[in-house]
């Protein structure tokens, strides 16, 4: 009853936003700057705000980000160069960058920490949703240091300017419908700001119900709602909400902020047929800045609170509940120029509690501690720019058992750590059309709880999960080279990279089985097959590549009145990734990937049409499944209208026009629930976005 009244709740707050936003604009003067566009320049591993940045980064907003909206970020992010996706159905889905995934890989709210469960398991989603996200920014390599060890594969900053950062005169917004046929999904969400100058708030809503995701062939079910065969992805169904409110206070030496948001979650765990995740997330976050002259030209300050928590449900009984409360803070300290150095030093101290109750729990109860100081010191010269890294962290990290005294299988005690890494960047500019890139990096990250302290049942997975208690801080070293070409609307980038781990922590078999209480099987006994997380020699090499062609401008096209272009967008790249103790194969590597898409703009209207290509995945470790290689075509259209002050983009999209089969080489599931996970088959959407 209180869930149906929630969600009520949700659909009356998008309805009102939205109503109340219309009345405000048609009352407000149609100034242009009413509300002003976030800044463009990109700010994830820039913090410096240099025009150019040294380390490789895609940023998505606008028509780019509205036209990948998917139910989860690893999804939306799926194809930008290096970054791939974990694909656990299409629901639970984290962004992998560059081969690696999980802790390697950090992600951030408005660059502060977002506190869930899902580099703990591959079922657990990430509970965002990119109808209220205003840019993604994806920063990839081992070039981010001020966001710690857990960022050695890349950052997904997610901006939502809950917290505005500059005054808003005036009121403005958005509000987003969209319904897409491969899911029967209905989305809508509103986003609403107004200020004096002075005082600044934001308000936004959602909410996203999709049923079962069509794909190409006739599946089995046996979930009770929907049972038998059907060309239907078993259990994918899923419903979330969510808002926000928060406000900032401007003054002349600087601002004060802060935001309240939420977000609910309801999904099937396509892994079982019959198995559902209820989630929920509370965030509270402070943030300001104080420019008080003198050497320190500004402080910034970040923190937040996340209440995250979420239960298993086997058909209608409680299953295993997990819960993670998070604290963050972080500061920094712009210094003023000496010379041609520009650059600034921090503090950030992160602090969780996390519990995980029932009979299927693998991780115990634990409590994680980190401290850490940073700087990032930047060196204009005559022929660009140099740039310097450096952090060291203190982190604890204990484990206090199990909350039944009926499990007494995990180890309890405490493992410290004091992690520690440094990077150089270059950047070189051989003429204006020229640019050469290089990052050079050492990495330190500390183990995580359940990589310590892990040891039982894993349903996402099928294995029985065992951490090591002796762990040792996970060590790399790496190395980026990046070339980058512009000469008016035609640009190419391409980088390479190598990054070699001397203590690599994964999952990896062990050849042993285990019963149902923990019991390590005679040899041929059937039972969960045991994974252990352990210590082992990586290597990952790679190449990326993309760029955008003008074919015609507009001589060659349409009405001279009206402006109309034609490029080729082009894209590819492909890791190799190693255990180098055995030359073995990592798992769960994308294989080689290249795409192009043909782009058309003439006046209101804009096109496109384009396919993405992906190679066999033949090298897998023993007891993973090869994957087979598939295209996927792609097309969308979009119309641009003003109505009043209001201006809207009219859009469809259809996603696998062919409607081919295809089992992703990112998944666990192709392995352990094949053939029952396969990639959505050809889906229709179509919206409707509004700003004003």
């Amino acid at each position: 009853m209180f869930h149906s009244y929630r969600r009520s709740a949700v659909s009356a707050a998008v309805l009102s936003l939205s109503c109340c936003a219309t009345a405000w604009a048609q009352s407000q003067p149609a100034t242009p700057d009413s509300r002003p566009a976030m800044r463009e320049i990109t700010v994830t591993g820039n913090p410096l705000g240099a025009p150019d940045p040294i380390a490789p980064v895609t940023s998505l907003s606008n028509d780019a980000l509205l036209l990948r909206d998917a139910p989860s970020l690893g999804e939306t992010l799926n194809g930008l160069p290096g970054v791939s996706s974990t694909y656990f159905g299409p629901n639970a889905s984290r962004p992998t960058i560059r081969g690696q995934d999980g802790d390697r890989i950090r992600i951030l709210q408005n660059g502060g920490v977002t506190a869930d469960a899902s580099a703990l398991s591959y079922d657990h989603a990430v509970p965002v949703d990119s109808l209220v996200i205003e840019r993604a920014e994806v920063l990839r390599g081992t070039s981010a240091l001020q966001y710690g060890g857990s960022a050695v594969g890349g950052v997904v900053n997610l901006l939502d300017n809950r917290i505005p950062t500059e005054p808003i005169e005036g009121v403005g917004g958005r509000a987003d419908v969209g319904y897409a046929t491969g899911n029967r999904e209905k989305s809508g969400g509103v986003l609403v700001e107004a200020g004096n100058g002075r005082i600044a708030v934001h308000a936004d809503a959602f909410r996203r119900d999709s049923d079962d995701v069509s794909v190409p062939i006739d599946l089995p079910c046996d979930n009770p709602q929907r049972p038998g065969e059907a060309r239907k992805i078993c259990n994918s169904a899923s419903q979330a909400d969510g808002g926000a409110f928060g406000g900032t206070l401007f003054f002349d030496q600087g601002w004060i902020g802060a935001s309240a948001s939420t977000y609910r979650s309801d999904y099937g765990s396509v892994a079982e047929d019959d198995v559902s995740i209820r989630m929920r997330s509370d965030r509270y976050a402070l943030e300001g800045e104080w420019r008080p002259g003198g050497f320190f030209s500004s402080l910034h300050m970040k923190a937040s609170r996340t209440n995250y928590g979420h239960t298993e449900f086997e058909g209608s009984e409680t299953g295993t509940v997990f819960s993670r409360d998070t604290n963050d803070f972080r500061l920094e300290a712009r210094h003023q120029k000496l010379g041609n150095l520009e650059g600034l030093i921090g503090f950030s101290s992160e602090s969780g509690d996390f519990s995980a109750e029932g009979e299927e729990a693998f991780v115990p109860t634990t409590r994680t501690r980190a401290n850490a100081v940073f700087l990032q010191e930047d060196l204009a010269t005559s022929w660009g720019r140099l740039s310097l890294g450096a952090r060291t962290e203190d982190v604890k990290v204990r484990s206090g058992g199990s909350t039944d005294p009926d499990i007494d299988r995990f180890f309890v005690g405490e493992r410290s750590f004091r992690p520690s890494s440094a990077a150089l960047g270059a950047l070189v500019n051989l003429s204006p059309q020229w640019r050469l890139t290089s990052n050079l990096a050492y990495t330190e990250r500390a183990p995580k709880d359940y990589e310590l302290f892990a040891n039982g049942p894993h349903v996402a997975t099928g294995a029985w999960e065992t951490g090591d208690a002796d762990l040792q801080k996970e060590k790399s070293a790496g190395v980026d080279l990046g070339t980058q070409w512009t000469s008016g609307p035609n640009n190419a980038r391409i980088n390479a990279y190598y990054t070699r781990f001397s203590n690599y922590i994964g999952l990896l078999s062990t050849g042993n089985t285990r019963g149902e209480e923990g019991e390590l099987n005679p040899e041929g006994e059937e039972g969960l097959p045991e994974y252990a997380y352990s210590g082992v020699r990586a290597r990952f090499v790679g190449i990326e590549a993309n760029g955008t062609l003008r074919l015609l401008g507009n001589e060659g096209l349409a009405r001279p009145e009206e402006p109309s272009t034609l490029d080729l967008e082009w894209r590819g790249d492909v890791v190799r990734a190693t255990n180098t103790d055995l030359y073995l194969p990592l798992p769960r590597i994308s294989p080689v990937r290249v795409g192009a898409t043909l782009a058309y703009g003439t006046g209101p209207w804009a096109a496109r049409f384009g396919f993405d290509y992906y190679a066999a995945q033949d090298r897998v470790p023993e007891g993973d499944r090869a994957t087979d290689s598939y295209t996927l075509w792609n097309a969308s259209l979009t119309y641009k209208m003003k109505v009043q002050r209001a201006n809207l983009t009219w859009y469809a999209r259809i996603d696998n026009i062919t409607n081919e089969l295809a089992y992703s080489a990112t998944s666990i599931l192709t392995t352990t629930a094949y053939p029952s996970v396969p990639l959505p088959g050809r889906s229709l959407k179509v919206g409707l976005r509004a700003t004003f």
